[in-house]
C-alpha cells in the first residue's frame, strides 16, 4: 500500500510547488512588472530554490505562459474555455438573452482574474519579442472563444434578426475585453458587479430582439 501512495503523494507535493511559484510569479509580476523580477525574486517569495523554478517552467517566458493560461482558466487543470463547466452551461440555455446572461457572468469572472495579469503581459511582449512568439498572431484564441458563443447565440430564440454570427461576435470582442474591463472597474473604479450589468444590457440591446 506505501508503494502505492508515495507517486501520489510526490505529485501532490509537485502540484503544491507549481502552485507556490505561480502565486508568486502572479504577485511579483503585478506589484513589480515582467522586466523588473527576475527568478530569484520568484523562488524567494515561493521558498523554492531557483534550480526548481527552471527545473518546473524552464525560464521566465515559459513561467509567465503558464501563469497566464492558469489565470485565465482559473485553475491548473488541463481543460480549455470551451469545454468548461460554466461555458458549456451559457451556450446550452435555452434563449438568446438566457445564453447573453450567463455568458456574460461567466466571462465576468474571468476578466476579473485575467485584466491585472493582462497589463503585465502587455509590457512582456512590448519588451521582450521571444514573448509575443508565445502566442502566435494567426489565431487569436479569445476570439475563437466568442466566435463559438455568438454561433449559438444567434441561432437561439430570441436572437436579434439580421446579426450575423461574425457581427457578435466582434460586439462579444469588443465588449467583453479585458481592456473595456480594466477602464471602467480599475480606471473609473466601478465595482465588477456594475460592469456585469452594464455589459449585459448592452450587448442584449445589440443581440436581443425585443
Amino acid at each position: 500500500m506505501s508503494d502505492v501512495k508515495r507517486p501520489n503523494k510526490r505529485a501532490q507535493k509537485a502540484k503544491e510547488t507549481r502552485r507556490r511559484i505561480l502565486e508568486a510569479a502572479s504577485e511579483l509580476f503585478v506589484r513589480d512588472g515582467y522586466g523588473a523580477t527576475n527568478l530569484q525574486d520568484v523562488a524567494e517569495k515561493a521558498g523554492v530554490a531557483v534550480q526548481t523554478i527552471y527545473f518546473v517552467f524552464g525560464n521566465k517566458r515559459a513561467l509567465l505562459k503558464e501563469l497566464v493560461d492558469v489565470t485565465i482558466a482559473g485553475d491548473d487543470e488541463p481543460v480549455a474555455t470551451m469545454d468548461r463547466p460554466w461555458y458549456a452551461a451559457a451556450l446550452a440555455a435555452v434563449t438568446a438573452q438566457d445564453l447573453l446572461r450567463a455568458y456574460v457572468a461567466g466571462t465576468s469572472s474571468v476578466l476579473e482574474r485575467v485584466a491585472p495579469i493582462g497589463k503585465v503581459l502587455e509590457a512582456a511582449v512590448a519588451g521582450d519579442p521571444e514573448v509575443a512568439a508565445l502566442w502566435p498572431d494567426d489565431v487569436d484564441p479569445r476570439y475563437v472563444v466568442q466566435q463559438e458563443a455568438a454561433k449559438a447565440l444567434v441561432g437561439k430564440p430570441g436572437a436579434r434578426a439580421g446579426v450575423s454570427a461574425q457581427e457578435a461576435a466582434d460586439l462579444l470582442y469588443g465588449l467583453l475585453s479585458p481592456e473595456l474591463y480594466l477602464l471602467f472597474v480599475h480606471g473609473r473604479g466601478w465595482p465588477r458587479e456594475r460592469w456585469e450589468q452594464w455589459a449585459f444590457r448592452t450587448l442584449r440591446a445589440q443581440l436581443c430582439s425585443g
